[in-house]
């Protein structure tokens, strides 16, 4: 499906950034009715939504985090169909390898609360846990929460995907256009300046992930999003080959592991602490010796594994490590936003989808809503002091 390079001068509604919020959020839009442009600065997923897989669960310890992931899990299994396309969607299941009492004890919990939602999850002994991945460590944990129907896909497939949906529904798609500026117009529009042309509408959604603090501004609303380096390694083809392994999680470092796309092969990651915020997305091999620290002692039979190399990425990350959805004040037009997803938008970007257009058509928190409610992700919980708690971040 061809992309339009001509920023057309009106629309419904302007959707800055294509990664896969953007595109998700173009597709529902335009599947609802709207009139879409979307402004991607670069490349379509050229942002952090171009990393090789992307997690996909539903296992969260807050109830409005369960049941985005619950609703996302249910439209990736239903992609081939609607958009459309092959987002190479693995269910293996994820596994979260839990180090203490103390973090058995809280996903008990939180496992209650998600089967309450819909959610298969359960609790699993270390010895249960380390018959789905046997490389986990027999004496570094307290037991493992776990969910089979979640998993990875690709996440340059789904934006890909929701992104030629857009255009059969209508949308203009618009890459290589950075927004300069976005003005007030009369008759209560927006005028959004490109290189590539302006376009006017009385609707801006802000998807730019990382960058969405700086497009936020444009229009007077405060984004408190900020981007910080993550990186992934890979390792050579071991032999044996790894059995197919659960997306496995130690909840005490965040070290996380699962197959890569190379036959037997396997994708490492983890959050390194105290990384400056910044846009560098340069892999930094002098990463590797504190990854191999945490390799050692969480799957010990990995930690002399030779490595090939790795991948760097942004996350967008706001104060208290969860999601930016919902509308700002703007006078006479309208800005939403859906971004500072801190390591889970591939995941939420579905459901995220639906629930922006359903603020959109004035029908969110109304029995109306196809989508998740995100009430709960309104930017101004900062303002008044209510920031969420999620445990379960990456």
């Amino acid at each position: 499906m061809e992309r339009t390079q001509a920023v057309p001068p009106r629309a419904d509604v302007v959707v800055v950034g294509g990664g896969v919020m953007g595109t998700s959020v173009a597709f529902h839009l335009a599947e609802a009715g709207a009139d879409v442009v979307l402004l991607e600065s670069g490349e379509l997923g050229g942002g952090s939504s171009g990393k090789p897989q992307g997690g996909v669960r539903a296992q969260f310890s807050d109830p409005a985090n369960v049941e985005l992931g619950r609703r996302s899990l249910e439209l990736f299994e239903d992609f081939r169909r609607r958009p459309g396309g092959d987002i190479g969607l693995r269910q293996t299941g994820y596994l979260f390898a839990l180090p203490t009492d103390e973090d058995v004890a809280l996903f008990d919990g939180s496992v209650a609360m998600q089967r309450e939602h819909g959610v298969d999850s359960r609790l699993l002994t270390v010895a249960e846990a380390r018959r789905l991945n046997p490389y986990l460590s027999a004496t570094a944990y307290a037991g493992a929460a776990y969910a089979p129907r979640d998993g990875w896909a690709h996440p340059a497939a789904v934006v890909a995907g929701y992104a030629d949906g857009a255009l059969r529904r209508g949308a203009h798609v618009v890459t290589g256009a950075p927004v300069d500026a976005v003005d007030p117009a009369p008759g209560g529009l927006l005028a959004v300046t490109t290189p590539r042309g302006a376009v006017s509408a009385p609707t801006l959604v802000v998807c730019a992930g990382a960058w969405s603090r700086a497009v936020g501004a444009l229009v007077d609303v405060d984004l408190p999003v900020e981007p910080v380096r993550r990186q992934i390694a890979f390792t050579a083809p071991l032999d044996p080959a790894p059995p197919t392994l659960p997306f496995t999680i130690d909840f005490g470092t965040t070290y996380y592991l699962h197959d890569a796309d190379a036959r037997g092969s396997l994708l490492l990651g983890a959050s390194e602490p105290d990384t400056p915020v910044g846009f560098d997305t340069a892999y930094d091999p002098a990463w590797e010796p504190w990854l191999r620290e945490l390799v050692a002692r969480a799957t010990p039979a990995l930690a002399d594994v030779p490595l090939t190399g790795g991948w760097a990425g942004l996350y967008e990350l706001t104060p208290d490590h969860d999601a930016l959805i919902g509308e700002a004040p703007a006078g006479d037009a309208r800005v939403l936003y859906a971004c500072g997803f801190s390591g889970h938008g591939f995941l939420q970007a579905p459901a995220v989808g639906e629930a922006v257009a359903d603020l959109w058509l004035g029908r969110a928190g109304t029995p109306a809503a196809r989508g998740v409610d995100v009430s709960a992700f309104d930017a101004g919980r900062f303002g008044a002091r209510r920031s969420r708690a999620e445990a379960n971040i990456i």
